[in-house]
């Protein structure tokens, strides 16, 4: 008996002691992708996953600062600006999932035209406020948009009207009434209740934000980080991808 004590004592310190805690730094849609991966991450490795959300920008800073980390997942230029200055191991890089940009108004609320480029404009010069990430916080799809209001030549229709969201889901500022069109990418609307997807920007100004995944240089835990993106590119990420409205990237 007091072997078979012994024994289960010596199993739990060892677990103890190969357990550790991975950090994961994600941007955008990408958190809630590994957060539902994270179970089955810690079944396969025995490690505790540890995940902090930001904007692309925020992580980059972050990274370039000197904050430790095992694996960020944001996107591919970013990923390519910290392999260059050493921050992540640049052969571990893998593309993972890509999202477009889509509309959203209030539950119940009437369906504008989207349809086309120039119906997508008079949508929005219509609007009464139209909300989107700040771009000064560093989101893709803020410094996309600012840019594409630009290029439609109604980037003076949108300023005084336009709610900036620092972070997180713009589509809550619809849901809240503060404003009633949002622009945001498509995993970021799917979550939030009291507000209907109208669906995709039109094709020939959508934006695809990629997201892609690498090993911090400095990683304490780099097998466990491999292990993630192995799980992140396979099969079991699949269904969860489609749930959120994204999609794999293009070979």
């Amino acid at each position: 008996m007091h072997r078979i004590v012994l024994a289960l004592a010596f199993g739990i310190a060892c677990t103890s002691v190969h357990a550790a805690e991975v950090k994961i730094l994600t941007a955008g849609a990408m958190k809630a992708v590994v957060l539902e991966l994270v179970p089955q991450f810690e079944k396969e490795t025995g490690h505790k996953a540890v995940v902090d959300n930001d904007t692309a920008g925020g992580l980059a800073k972050r990274i370039e600062g000197g904050e430790a980390f095992d694996l960020a997942v944001v996107t591919p230029g970013v990923i390519g600006d910290l392999a260059k200055k050493g921050k992540v191991v640049g052969d571990s890089r893998a593309n993972v999932a890509r999202v477009g940009v889509g509309v959203v108004v209030k539950e119940g609320a009437a369906v504008p035209d989207i349809g086309s480029v120039e119906a997508f404009k008079r949508t929005l010069i219509a609007a009464k406020s139209v909300a989107y990430i700040d771009p000064a916080s560093g989101g893709s799809s803020g410094i996309y948009l600012t840019g594409l209001f630009d290029k439609l030549g109604i980037a003076a229709d949108i300023k005084p009207k336009a709610k900036l969201k620092q972070g997180g889901y713009v589509a809550d500022l619809i849901a809240n009434g503060e404003a009633e069109l949002g622009l945001h990418q498509i995993s970021e609307i799917l979550p939030v209740k009291g507000v209907k997807l109208v669906g995709p920007l039109p094709a020939e100004i959508q934006n695809y934000t990629t997201y892609a995944a690498a090993v911090g240089t400095e990683a304490k835990q780099p097998d466990a980080a491999h292990a993630l993106i192995k799980l992140l590119t396979g099969s079991p990420a699949e269904g969860v991808l489609k749930a959120r409205g994204m999609e794999r990237p293009p070979s």
